[in-house]
């Protein structure tokens, strides 16, 4: 068996604590909602949240396949620890940075960026797989926010014209209970998708290390992410809470579980074809088409445009930040 090498305990760590971050910044994704509209106490919804992140997080491994081996080309980079190291110490400060100042960015895309930025600065373009980049990565990046957006908007639509004849309180009342089941599914779903991603580096750095004989993520690596991501929700983010529940669109229980059943299905059927989406995206967006339902200046857009911004920022950032990483740790003699 081979030697445990400090780079690997190392990546070990970092990558642990980006799934934490990742679980403290996107637990508004799945909680923000159902606390807004006052259906859950904060404490309640993320003990909820928490364990549906790690219940999710256990089905299923074909978005840790895609971060594994659709972004980085693993066979062209036997050995190098240094690179994954470097990509998920950019992407882990990108994700922290991002919940310091409660910015709800992409820890997905923060992710994929690191390790486009450590590739790119340790072989080049020969190190990155384009087309899985391009089919699993940039298309759901537009797709995924529009099917959000159009999916909030349109169950919406059906919702009040379906209860057009029942006094909105009863209605009200009624969606309250149904928002639980929707924003337990939201965790649900974004367990399925988040956290793999973690898993998919570490089984990344597990098989250049010749750890293990192929890019199969063992067990012992889905439980441990499962549990760090549970308890970085625990924790929470709640700056992002305020973002994502309050500043985008004033949310009632009936706007909440729209939301979230629009967001969760697509998160679902985005892991299902191994597609590293952002929750944040989707629910953001979810939101968004929400309150374009009621009325199209309900939406306050000059947050959600802040949003975008962040959103376009986090790859390059990432990337950037990952190529810093790189090159810093190679002058400090880690290089591999």
């Amino acid at each position: 068996m081979p030697e445990v090498s400090l780079l690997l305990i190392l990546i070990l760590l970092v990558a642990l604590a980006f799934d934490y971050t990742n679980g403290a910044n996107d637990c508004a994704n799945a909680i923000a909602t159902v606390v807004s509209t006052k259906v859950l106490s904060p404490r309640q919804a993320v003990l909820m949240a928490a364990s549906l992140n790690m219940l999710g997080a256990l089905l299923g491994t074909e978005v840790a396949e895609t971060m594994g081996k659709g972004i980085i080309n693993p066979e062209m980079i036997m050995g190098s620890q240094l690179l994954v190291l470097a990509a998920v110490v950019g992407a882990a400060t990108w994700n922290g940075l991002a919940t310091h100042y409660g910015w709800p960015i992409s820890a997905s895309h923060a992710l994929i960026g690191g390790l486009i930025g450590a590739g790119l600065t340790f072989g080049g373009p020969e190190t990155l797989n384009f087309s899985s980049i391009a089919a699993k990565v940039l298309v759901p990046l537009v797709l995924s926010p529009i099917f959000g957006f159009l999916g909030g908007y349109l169950l919406l639509v059906g919702l009040a014209w379906a209860f057009r004849d029942s006094a909105w309180e009863k209605s009200n009342h009624l969606f309250r209970k149904l928002q639980l089941v929707s924003s337990g599914a939201m965790a649900l779903s974004h367990g399925m998708n988040d956290a793999q991603k973690t898993m998919g580096i570490i089984t990344l750095a597990l098989f250049i290390s010749h750890w293990i004989p192929a890019m199969v993520v063992p067990l012992w690596v889905k439980l441990l992410c499962a549990m760090v991501m549970g308890l970085g929700t625990a924790v929470g983010g709640w700056k992002v809470i305020q973002t994502m529940g309050h500043n985008i669109f004033k949310l009632e229980p009936f706007h909440g579980f729209a939301a979230e059943t629009s967001a969760a299905l697509v998160i679902a059927g985005s892991s299902h074809f191994g597609a590293p989406i952002s929750t944040t995206h989707i629910i953001s967006t979810s939101i968004m088409g929400v309150g374009a339902s009621k009325r199209f200046s309900a939406v306050r857009w000059r947050v959600a445009g802040n949003l975008v911004i962040a959103w376009v920022l986090t790859i390059p950032a990432s990337a950037a930040m990952a190529a810093v990483a790189f090159w810093a740790l190679s002058l400090l003699g880690l290089g591999g």
